[in-house]
């Protein structure tokens, strides 16, 4: 029987649970959405080429791919709060010093470090909601989502004005600033780090191997890289693609913005939704069609309807919260979920690291954004059919 004590206590650790999920959230894409606004003035400053900018944005996708493997290992064996808490701890330090890097390597080295702490914060997340939000995974994903969204939204929006206005002009302390946000998480999950936790038996390399014979799992590994190689195209070169199209640097930033702003509500209805159906084929095959809708619109003329194609963008965006929801609802239990995770989105990323890298190069080749846009409303046909086959009623 429980007594109210233990449900008033359950409760609160519920909410701590909840605080500490949002406030990680909200920095998941901070270091990744603050650069593209401010890119040309960055790409001056440290004297880098459009194909070297191509390789910056790929720079997140390699290394998601690269350490969120590691994500599982080190969550077994020192719990997932603990791993979350020093990713943050991570994150906040890549993002204080790599402003202040000399020259391109040393910036692209210390943007590793900023993206190896959310790395394994990206693995952990849908496992810890598994865990501790079982009975309300869509919800809370959605919930988780929308504070991401709201972070990478305040990025893109006020990095320009708070360089131009705040700090003089300097691209440097208007990337800088935003390692404060990764500061005030981190007390968040001091409580639950303290937590003791039940270390599981080893899963060994096996297990994820395993894993990786499911056709489940590779669907959601293709469409988790496809979705991430249209995020990580639109954060890093939407503004500049607005900015050659003769549109002010601050309405590129706000367009930019719409983009991630429409993951708020979009992504948390979204979610919830996509957790009370048994399918979530068709959700992601009605995003691919605005996927089609606003890269093509940017190939006609970014500056025909601007507003409008940044609309689709930011709905095609969406399909990040759904891939998230659907990597929660195809595992059996939390120790599933977590190497599901791992193994979506490391191979995921995989797929997606030519992506950015490729639109920089085509575009320097071609001296226009034409082909690169080509390339991206292509890749939306791969995107349609492995979300259709990862949304089917199945488990892993």
């Amino acid at each position: 029987m429980v007594t109210a004590s233990q449900d008033l206590t359950k409760k609160s650790s519920r909410a701590v649970a909840l605080v500490a999920l949002l406030l990680a959230a909200v920095n998941l894409r901070l270091a990744v959405t603050s650069v593209g606004p401010v890119l040309d003035e960055l790409r001056d400053g440290l004297g880098m080429s459009s194909t070297m900018a191509g390789l910056l944005t790929s720079v997140p996708v390699v290394c998601f791919a690269a350490v969120g493997l590691t994500a599982p290992r080190l969550a077994r064996r020192f719990g997932s709060s603990r791993v979350i808490l020093v990713g943050l701890v991570v994150l906040a330090a890549g993002l204080a010093v790599r402003p202040f890097a000399p020259g391109t390597a040393l910036f692209l080295l210390l943007s590793l470090v900023a993206l190896a702490g959310i790395a394994v914060v990206n693995v952990l997340l849908p496992s810890f909601v598994k865990d501790r939000f079982g009975d309300q995974v869509g919800s809370t994903t959605g919930l988780y989502t929308v504070a991401l969204n709201v972070g990478a939204t305040t990025a893109a929006a006020t990095t320009v004005p708070l360089t131009t206005q705040a700090f003089g002009g300097d691209w440097r302390l208007g990337l800088a600033c935003w390692a404060v946000i990764a500061v005030l998480a981190v007390p968040s999950w001091l409580p639950l780090a303290r937590e003791p936790f039940a270390r599981p038996a080893e899963v060994r390399s096996e297990d994820l191997v395993r894993v990786g014979r499911n056709p489940v799992a590779w669907a959601l590994a293709v469409y988790f890289g496809m979705q991430s190689t249209s995020a990580y195209v639109i954060i890093g070169w939407l503004p500049q693609i607005y900015r050659d199209a003769g549109i002010s640097a601050e309405e590129a930033g706000l367009l930019f913005a719409v983009t991630s702003f429409l993951g708020v509500p979009l992504g948390f209805a979204l979610s919830a939704f996509a957790g009370k159906v048994r399918s979530q084929s068709w959700i992601a095959v009605g995003l691919g069609v605005f996927g089609f809708a606003g890269y093509g619109g940017l190939w006609y003329d970014p500056a025909a309807a601007p507003w409008l194609w940044a609309i689709f963008l930011g709905i095609v965006n969406t399909a990040f919260p759904l891939v998230l929801t659907m990597i929660a609802l195809r595992g059996r239990n939390p120790g599933t979920v977590v190497r599901l995770s791992a193994f979506a989105q490391s191979v995921g990323y995989i797929f997606a690291i030519p992506g950015p890298f490729l639109v920089g190069a085509l575009h320097d080749a071609t001296d226009g954004w034409r082909a690169p846009l080509m390339l991206m409303i292509l890749l939306m046909v791969p995107q349609i059919i492995a979300g259709y086959l990862a949304g089917r009623d199945r488990q892993v």
